[in-house]
């Protein structure tokens, strides 16, 4: 069976930057599932799981507009650290969310000079290209529930 809308695959990766790093991987762990067709994984690669059947192996490279988008430089702010009430021991890393117009966004601290803490609200991945090695293990028919939940159900997948 081929990777399709309404599928589920569930696939080994080994995720890298440009310079050969590992960012992450599946490698020692369970594969990733998804429902294919509901925006579960990175569009870029998504798109590039199309048509593929357990067994295959590949690479796949996903630019940062199909990956998790461009870097957007109005999303790094500098904040002062009174903005952080009630937090002893802020350190560069530390997680939060802001509340913005548009709703809260999880934003990490990424530096502090004296008063100033800059936040960046941008994905940690946004701006790079992705570079994937895949290898499909298996490939099976969505369940009607999972096509209608948008998400793959049992084992990889959601538990209600």
């Amino acid at each position: 069976m081929q990777i399709a809308e309404r599928t589920v695959a569930s696939f080994h990766y080994t995720l890298t930057n440009d310079a050969g790093e590992v960012l992450d991987s599946s490698q020692g762990r369970e594969p990733l599932t998804y429902l294919h067709g509901a925006s579960n994984i990175v569009p870029g690669l998504e798109a590039q799981m199309a048509g593929h059947v357990a067994g295959d192996r590949f690479a796949a490279d996903v630019a940062a507009t199909d990956g998790y988008g461009e870097h957007v430089p109005e999303l790094v702010q500098i904040v002062p650290r009174a903005a952080f009430a009630g937090v002893d021991d802020l350190e560069v890393g530390m997680q939060f969310q802001a509340q913005t117009g548009q709703g809260a966004i999880p934003v990490v601290v990424t530096a502090i000079e004296g008063d100033d803490v800059t936040v960046d609200g941008n994905h940690p991945l946004a701006g790079e290209t992705l570079h994937f090695a895949i290898e499909i293990v298996e490939v099976r028919e969505a369940s009607v529930e999972e096509v209608l939940h948008g998400h793959v159900h049992g084992a990889g997948g959601h538990h209600h």
